[in-house]
């Protein structure tokens, strides 16, 4: 069976900086799109970051040009390089794995909680 398995999570200033990394196992990683999303307490689920096979990339408005996906396909991870974090960056964030991109996750991770304090 497919797992997800997030770590990286914590309690940073703003300002600061978190990797998230999220490692895959029980299948192909190659074949899937992998996605980080988050939830902050009262808000949906929504799309952060997304990372193609081939590493083609797609971000949320609110975090371009501070937070960079990227994937190792050699070891199944793949990661979430957060900086100049802020408080509204808070929330669990989720590693999703997608077998086609067009469509919701087929997978999710248990969900890591990210707390960026003012």
């Amino acid at each position: 069976q497919v797992r997800l398995e997030e770590s990286g999570g914590g309690l940073v200033e703003a300002g600061g900086s978190l990797r998230l990394s999220c490692l895959l196992s029980g299948s192909i990683f190659k074949l899937y799109d992998m996605g980080w999303y988050r939830q902050a307490p009262g808000n949906e689920r929504e799309l952060v970051a997304s990372v193609t096979p081939g590493r083609s990339t797609r971000y949320a408005d609110s975090v371009k040009g501070r937070f960079t996906i990227s994937r190792d396909n050699s070891n199944n991870l793949v990661f979430l390089q957060m900086n100049s974090l802020k408080p509204e960056d808070s929330a669990v964030y989720y590693c999703a794995a997608s077998l086609d991109g067009r469509y919701g996750p087929d997978y999710w991770g248990q969900g890591t909680q990210v707390t960026v304090s003012s």
